[in-house]
């Protein structure tokens, strides 16, 4: 490791204070452009270090490695390790809207659960937690059963470190104290495998794949997709989700107007009548 990465991960961590999960991830960055050059990664010029990145085809991927670099050269310049200051611009990703199921898909999944052990209770508690929620998969397996109380939930160990308070709705708190009775278990934390030991991520993804057949996180965006259709004002999503930024909760917007052009589509009659006149009309071409 060179010297220059040395002293920014050392700026990271004490001056800035990031969280170790953001040190490591600048460091595993940073250190994965250096040993593949052998070179120290200020050494490089814009060329190389391009077409060192170049082998990165996910482009989200390329993003993060790209802003470790403009990190690293700008805590750089303003040590005066180096005379000039190299920006690299991001690659454009297409906005995706997220995936997300509806009320009724969701139900539909918790009705294939057999409750009749502590596991299915367990399972039908989780997804039901999930989607009444919001919460992350990495929030939800660090809960303690204390961490609910009065019907709001005290997430402690939020993404980015900052703890926040969420409304949890009668039917989730119910589940899951249904499933405690039957847990042969006495545990602080909420959500256990069969050995009494703190549940996995992979066995909670294979929890919802096996009753919803998506990841837990699609149910976090179920959870804000309902919010917003229903009416929900962004910034208090914003809040409810944890997200740091506000453009990080926008993507759901354009779910939002998807859904007002779907309904104008249906229910107003001059969209209606259009409608009927293009079916009309390939019908008469078809002909």
């Amino acid at each position: 490791m060179s010297n220059e990465l040395e002293a920014f991960l050392e700026y990271i961590t004490v001056t800035r204070a990031l969280s170790k999960k953001s040190v490591s991830a600048y460091k595993s960055d940073l250190l994965q452009i250096e040993e593949f050059s052998k070179k120290p990664l200020l050494s490089l010029n814009s060329e190389k270090l391009l077409s060192i990145l170049a082998i990165y085809e996910n482009k989200r991927t390329l993003n993060r490695k790209l802003s470790a670099v403009n990190a690293f050269f700008d805590f750089c310049f303003k040590e005066q390790f180096s005379e000039k200051i190299d920006k690299f611009q991001f690659a454009k990703i297409p906005k995706l809207l997220p995936k997300y199921l509806s009320y009724e898909e969701v139900k539909a999944g918790l009705s294939l659960i057999d409750k009749s052990s502590w596991i299915g209770k367990r399972d039908f508690a989780l997804i039901l937690f999930l989607y009444a929620s919001g919460t992350r998969i990495s929030e939800a397996l660090s809960l303690e059963f204390s961490d609910i109380e009065d019907e709001w939930l005290h997430i402690r160990h939020a993404k980015g470190e900052k703890e926040r308070i969420v409304p949890l709705a009668k039917v989730a708190t119910k589940a899951i104290y249904e499933y405690k009775l039957e847990m042969p278990f006495e545990r602080e934390f909420i959500w256990s495998n069969y050995q009494g030991k703190t549940l996995s991520r992979i066995s909670a993804y294979k929890i919802t794949q096996k009753y919803l057949g998506v990841s837990p996180h699609i149910l976090r965006h179920s959870y804000a997709t309902s919010l917003i259709t229903g009416g929900a004002d962004l910034r208090v999503v914003q809040e409810l989700l944890g997200h740091a930024s506000l453009l990080t909760t926008q993507i759901y917007t354009h779910i939002e107007k998807q859904n007002l052009r779907e309904t104008v589509e249906v229910y107003h009659p001059i969209s209606s009548q259009e409608q009927h006149y293009r079916a009309n009309r390939c019908t008469a071409v078809a002909i």
